[in-house]
């Protein structure tokens, strides 16, 4: 009996956390630069939901972008990496092609090749971590866990056992190459209990965040009406 008090106050305290409603992920409080974008002399902080370090070319006029060429994100693999990893690490990097094409077709023509009115973006993971999904459970179901979580959630921006992303992107004009913009950003899991079965949902949630956000800072540097902010 006592077994199975214990059982059901588990699915009880499971199923509060589910109700509860916690984000999918949020931003991380700080990134290191991987050598992707090169120069990052231009960058500088960002604010609100801004990416962590950002620049945007104060002369790029982009409500004449009318197409966009997505270049294949490409990805940092640790050294080291088992053929596990590197298989894990290039599926993200699909995915993340497919996040940005979605979102960015709505408003774009999608190419293939430079030409006028194009941007161009390249994009690279630059690290990954797939959540403990054993930790995942417990630091979002059980008090003693949530306490431990909250903590390190404090001092480090990260909950226990949750995964994170990194991400460079570079977006600049097809034909000419001048630079219109650059971001270097960094998401951690949120401690969703929707994703604590998947140990790559946080890291796949912030890949689409980035490409909805990307489609939104468009939007409104275009002056479209009806910008929708993820």
């Amino acid at each position: 009996m006592k077994i199975l008090r214990q059982i059901a106050l588990f699915l009880s305290l499971a199923a509060m956390a589910v109700g509860g409603g916690c984000a999918e992920t949020k931003q991380a409080k700080n990134v290191q630069p991987s050598g992707f974008l090169g120069d990052y002399s231009l960058l500088r902080p960002g604010k609100g939901d801004e990416a962590l370090l950002r620049y945007r070319n104060p002369a790029a006029d982009i409500k004449k972008y009318r197409k966009i060429m997505i270049v294949p994100v490409r990805i940092f693999q640790p050294k080291g990496a088992s053929e596990a990893q590197k298989a894990d690490l290039q599926k993200l990097a699909g995915n993340f092609n497919v996040y940005l094409t979605r979102e960015l077709e709505k408003d774009y023509q999608i190419v293939q090749t430079p030409g006028p009115d194009t941007m161009k973006i390249e994009s690279a993971i630059t690290g990954a971590e797939k959540s403990g999904r054993g930790m995942d459970l417990v630091s979002s179901a059980l008090p003693i866990g949530m306490v431990l979580s909250a903590g390190k959630d404090f001092a480090t921006g990260k909950p226990t056992g949750v995964g994170e992303i990194s991400m460079e992107m570079r977006v600049t004009d097809a034909a000419t190459g001048e630079l219109l913009g650059e971001a270097v950003d960094r998401r951690v899991g949120g401690k969703n209990p929707s994703g604590m079965f998947d140990a790559w949902n946080d890291a796949n949630q912030a890949m689409q965040y980035w490409a909805k956000q990307l489609a939104y800072v468009l939007c409104r540097e275009r002056g479209s009406g009806g910008c929708v902010k993820p």
